[in-house]
């Protein structure tokens, strides 16, 4: 017999070995159940949805704790809180991460996103206090301590303010960092399809229970509060993406007949006007996509269309009114074969 033929024969039961333990293990995975975890953080509710032969939900919230011990500025304890009591804290990996992602979006955005944008977003009324109308030189007098460039991280750890009074609020990015943070724990445990839902910001892998891609609605941004607040504008196939969504359709008051949304520009300190409704954002990561989303807000959609000619990594879904009543729709070209619902 011929080398070649008789190195043929001793490679068959090996391809057939290899064969047969792909088939099993694919066989087991098809069989293995699909968990859901549900809970409160950050003051807002997870859902998720994960195929696992282990129960990791303790994990789960132990990771989430962990953030919300670190960016939480409602947990008296969180090194967010001590950072902006000044005390002298060395901050963690978690925090470091926010605070990098924070600073790159708000550099590509001119500053449409700014953490240190909360005491105008207080004094508008939202957030810890109730709603009033402020005078310019109210506004004026916070501005001076309001903007991310007042604000730096230095190599070891340390943050460093040019006024005591900067206040940092990460809650506009916390949410998709921590669906990030989640997805991390499950990919920690080889766990290949799985659904993060913290707040409405997600991070989708894998194919769902009836092996499918996973599919995500877009709100239609109702303002009346008799109408569903769970009416779809469409339905997105988010599979292998993170996702993040933006509005002023629910989270806003009228004072004196005039309408303030929530959305405050931290280059003007007042709620911005405009016609965008809602910015729907897929990205790779949550984090990103979340804080992309707000600032899309800030901007308006004739900036953020600009913004995005050069930023092709984002996908986007805008909702806008026409300003006669009607709702209108944008959506970056490469989402097209993501629109389930078009």
């Amino acid at each position: 017999m011929k080398q070649g033929n008789k190195k043929l024969l001793w490679q068959i039961p090996f391809l057939t070995l290899l064969i047969v333990g792909t088939v099993l293990i694919i066989m087991q995975q098809r069989n293995m159940p699909y968990r859901t975890a549900e809970g409160a953080i950050f003051g807002t509710f997870y859902h998720i949805t994960y195929q696992s032969d282990k129960d990791l939900k303790a994990e789960i919230d132990t990771a989430l704790h962990q953030v919300d011990l670190s960016l939480s500025p409602f947990n008296p304890h969180s090194i967010i809180t001590k950072v902006n009591n000044n005390e002298d804290v060395k901050v963690d990996k978690m925090f470091t991460d926010v605070y990098h992602v924070a600073r790159q979006v708000s550099e590509a955005t001119g500053g449409a996103f700014d953490i240190t944008v909360a005491p105008l977003v207080n004094l508008w009324g939202f957030g810890f206090k109730e709603g009033s109308t402020p005078d310019q030189p109210t506004i004026d007098s916070l501005m001076q301590f309001v903007g991310y460039d007042k604000v730096s991280l230095s190599s070891d750890g340390r943050v460093s303010k040019k006024d005591p009074r900067t206040m940092l609020d990460c809650s506009a990015v916390a949410k998709g960092y921590g669906s990030d943070v989640v997805a991390a724990v499950l990919r920690r445990h080889d766990v290949t399809n799985y659904m993060v839902e913290i707040g409405g910001e997600i991070v989708t892998k894998g194919v769902n229970e009836k092996r499918l891609p996973w599919r995500i609605g877009v709100n239609r941004p109702v303002e009346d509060p008799k109408q569903s607040s769970t009416e779809l504008e469409t339905i997105l196939n988010v599979t292998d993406k993170a996702m993040a969504t933006s509005g002023n359709y629910r989270n806003f008051y009228y004072k004196d007949g005039k309408k303030y949304a929530h959305t405050i520009d931290p280059k003007t300190g007042r709620p911005v006007q405009h016609s965008l409704l809602s910015a729907t954002v897929l990205a790779d990561q949550c984090a990103i996509a979340d804080a992309y989303a707000t600032a899309f807000m800030v901007m308006g959609i004739e900036k953020a269309k600009s913004l995005l000619e050069n930023h092709p990594e984002l996908m986007v879904y805008f909702i806008y009114s026409d300003g006669k009543d009607d709702f209108q729709v944008w959506f970056s070209p490469s989402l097209r074969d993501k629109i389930v619902d078009d």
